[in-house]
């Protein structure tokens, strides 16, 4: 759960969100980053940091530039954890919908025999 928890807080800033998103096309540079953002250097050095600490992004060198790129792995492990709460409310809907039926044909049944 640590791990879920570091994951979601470091996506929970809106700007770290906007650079998620922005690095969805591939590989950026921190200067590709700060053009989009509208962000200072520092500050988009700051966010990728913390993403890079919560193992959503890694970096690579590449001469004098650092290029960032996604990391499935964090993804994966969000999905395996939605897919945790999508399975337990899919079982809730199944048994919802199960009783529903149920009680449906009790009240045909019902209403065929007061006929």
């Amino acid at each position: 759960m640590e791990t879920h928890t570091a994951l979601f807080h470091a996506l929970a800033d809106p700007a770290r969100l906007r650079i998620v998103a922005a690095m969805k096309s591939g590989e950026c540079a921190v200067g590709d980053l700060v053009e989009r953002m509208d962000i200072h250097q520092s500050g988009v050095s700051r966010h990728l940091r913390i993403l890079a600490e919560a193992g959503i992004v890694r970096m690579r060198p590449e001469g004098q530039k650092r290029l960032y790129s996604l990391r499935k792995e964090a993804f994966d492990q969000l999905e395996t954890w939605v897919a945790g709460y999508r399975r337990h409310w899919e079982a809730r809907l199944d048994r919802f919908g199960a009783a529903l039926e149920h009680r449906q044909a009790t009240s045909d049944n019902s209403t065929k025999e007061s006929s």
